[in-house]
């Protein structure tokens, strides 16, 4: 499994913004082959700061996910309610541990 921690910087006061553009995106990545789960994270601590916590079933679901209408649409849509360069994305490669 792929797990994406991409944290994302919001132009102040914007952040309401971005969680209302990023429904789009959210509901359709959920229906894409391959995603496990897709979600947009609040810092309640940071007014500018929040990350998409993302669950992959492999590397080849998370590119075909990049290459989406969608994905393409909400970087152009976000990227005036974002702060340019402040993104980080860690992608990390994780595998079930069982108990027992």
């Amino acid at each position: 499994m792929i797990i994406v921690i991409a944290k994302i910087a919001v132009q102040p006061g914007n952040k309401q913004d971005v969680f209302a553009l990023a429904k789009s995106i959210i509901a359709a990545t959920r229906s894409e082959e391959g995603c496990i789960s897709y979600e947009l994270l609040d810092d309640p601590h940071d007014a500018s700061a929040c990350s998409f916590v993302e669950r992959w079933t492999d590397m080849d679901a998370l590119k075909r996910h990049m290459k989406t209408d969608h994905f393409l649409r909400w970087r152009e849509a976000s990227k005036d309610l974002l702060i340019a360069g402040r993104d980080q994305v860690g992608i990390y490669q994780a595998e079930e541990m069982k108990r027992g």
